[in-house]
């Protein structure tokens, strides 16, 4: 059961996209226990081997980088992760 999704990036629109599509497929999946973080720390994105933002991780482990996903498109990637 997935706890955690984290979006990685410098705040930029993409980012941003990115983070608002996570939050609408935990919704649209019905997950009300999962939480969202945003994070902007271009130091700690580095020290995870994230070379591309946005990206985002499940539970700690990154399952995409580089590039914005849109929900439906989320809401599969998700579900193969939990």
């Amino acid at each position: 059961m997935i706890k955690e999704i984290e979006v990685f990036g410098p705040g930029c629109a993409k980012c941003k996209a990115l983070k608002k599509s996570a939050e609408e497929a935990v919704e649209k999946l019905g997950w009300t226990h999962v939480k969202i973080l945003y994070n902007t720390d271009m130091a700690d994105v580095i020290q995870r081997g994230i070379s591309a933002t946005p990206a985002l991780a499940v539970d700690g482990k990154v399952v995409l980088s580089g590039r914005y996903l849109p929900v439906n498109k989320l809401v599969a990637l998700l579900q193969e992760s939990e």
